[in-house]
């Protein structure tokens, strides 16, 4: 057999996609669902692309800037509710949750938003939808713009704890095991409490929460 047989020209290989801004969000975004953030590098993406790290800034700036466009594309999923339908209060919940459900299913996301801001329309429009909701709600301009990164900062570190819930949920049985021996004496409000501390299904919590959160918005008059 000839040894230079099953050599190929590089003529005859496919052509690579054309590289651009299109291409590289997708593409870390696919190594963010594969691995997490740290798939996501500069140069995971570039092997990934089949270039290198330097072709990447030609369209992207930075890390920081991927990590924004990422996210931004990641939010398509959410889905957006009106107050036409259903009460103002409802629609925020529902695109809350729709926002939590889509950090959760991919990993590494939930801790993407909270180093980094979207930037693109996805994360407009979701802006746009609870602004809308929180002014049909009477709630004043500034308390709402400030009412929103609460409300958006809540949802993403219920995220974070909720896509570490196998590490999480093993600390919990340790510290509710401790709490059920807690000295009374030291510890009489723990000793009162430590069922209702555990209680609660995680969508009751995360509905009383976002609820607590917007009831405080409203008693703020300016």
């Amino acid at each position: 057999m000839n040894k230079f047989e099953h050599v190929k020209s590089r003529r005859t290989r496919p052509a690579k996609s054309p590289l651009g801004r299109d291409i590289i969000i997708k593409t870390a975004y696919q190594l963010l669902c594969e691995d997490g953030m740290s798939g996501m590098s500069m140069r995971k993406v570039a092997k990934a692309l089949d270039t290198g790290p330097a072709s990447l800034y030609v369209y992207v700036e930075n890390y920081q800037k991927l990590s924004s466009y990422v996210l931004d594309y990641a939010l398509q999923d959410v889905q957006l509710a009106e107050s036409e339908t259903v009460s103002w209060q409802d629609a925020i919940i529902d695109v809350l949750k729709s926002y939590f459900l889509t950090l959760v299913e991919t990993p590494g996301l939930a801790e993407l938003t909270l180093i980094t801001s979207p930037n693109g329309p996805n994360s407009m429009d979701i802006n746009e939808c609870l602004l809308r909701n929180l002014q049909a709600g009477g709630i004043s301009p500034r308390s709402a713009a400030w009412g929103l990164d609460i409300l958006l900062l809540y949802v993403s570190s219920l995220a974070v704890e909720r896509a570490r819930h196998n590490e999480k949920d093993k600390a919990l049985e340790e510290v509710e095991t401790s709490y059920e021996v807690v000295d009374k004496s030291k510890y009489p409000m723990i000793s009162m409490l430590k069922s209702e501390l555990f209680s609660g299904e995680g969508e009751e919590r995360f509905i009383w929460g976002i609820k607590v959160i917007l009831q405080g918005i409203l008693s703020t008059k300016k």
